[in-house]
């Protein structure tokens, strides 16, 4: 697949995994914890000393404030809301690395495994905030399909579509939507068949980068077809049956193969 004219579109990537084991030891043996409403925040104490007793503390408090906040917007956006603490674990950087990497192909700002993992930082920048945001929506679906795999497309291009909007970004780039319409006019696309697997991490750092923003571009295709209420109906029925075919027809009156290639078209005559 020829992508090496956008490989440097800078994506930030990060994706749902199989449960894996929670870290209990940080970089120097041990993490702070910090609780609120509805999380559990672990911070590598080599993260907190490198930043400063106060500043941590500071740092700790604002991440909490993001991830309250996301959990306020989740139900307005997507009808979903955790009944369960969610456990976020922020790693140092080279511990992230040291145990994380083997996981996934490309690099990744972070992942959820059962818990919430990030890589290391010392401060709430934007990177971080869709991290935060991103994980919180597969965390959200874990708790309500514990023992659902939903097929990638959907977990990712929902996660990637609420990130986008914690920072105020309600449509794909015209950037973006120049690569996708060149994608689809060389006939290299995922299918949604393709990006149905559990999670994308098995995919090179090129591939991902697309199929990452495919699955985003799909579900804001949904959205302009119907509105975000019916997206926000979309994700609530499945929570509640599990059956994303049947919901999608439901809610969509047409069956996935068909949104798909009137997702494919309108990239190909230019009209999305």
């Amino acid at each position: 697949m020829n992508l090496r004219r956008w490989i440097g579109i800078g994506l930030v990537l990060c994706f749902a995994l199989p449960t894996v084991a929670h870290a209990g030891r940080g970089a120097d043996g041990e993490y702070e914890e910090r609780r609120s409403s509805h999380f559990v925040l672990y911070q590598d104490v080599d993260i907190d000393r490198t930043s400063g007793f106060y500043g941590s503390r500071r740092f700790e408090q604002q991440v909490l404030e993001v991830l309250e906040g996301a959990y306020r917007q989740l139900d307005a956006a997507i009808g979903l809301r955790p009944r369960d603490a969610i456990v976020v674990t922020i790693h140092d950087p080279e511990i992230f690395a040291e145990r994380f990497t083997g996981l996934f192909r490309f690099p990744a700002a972070g992942f959820y495994g059962g818990t919430i993992h990030v890589r290391g930082s010392t401060q709430v920048t934007d990177a971080l905030v869709r991290v935060l945001h991103h994980e919180l929506v597969h965390a959200a679906f874990d708790q309500a399909l514990p023992r659902v795999a939903l097929p990638a497309w959907f977990n990712e291009g929902v996660a990637e579509w609420f990130e986008a909007r914690a920072l105020g970004l309600h449509h794909i780039s015209p950037q973006h939507k120049r690569v996708l319409r060149e994608v689809a006019a060389e006939g290299q696309l995922f299918s949604l068949a393709q990006l149905s697997t559990r999670a994308l991490g098995h995919l090179g750092p090129r591939e991902a980068g697309l199929a990452y923003l495919q699955s985003r571009a799909f579900v804001d295709f949904l959205v302009r077809e119907r509105g975000d209420k019916r997206l926000r109906d979309l994700c609530r029925r499945v929570a509640r049956t599990g059956d994303l075919v049947d919901a999608i027809e439901r809610i969509y009156r047409r069956d996935l193969a068909r949104l798909e290639a009137d997702f494919v078209d309108a990239l190909r005559r230019g009209s999305y």
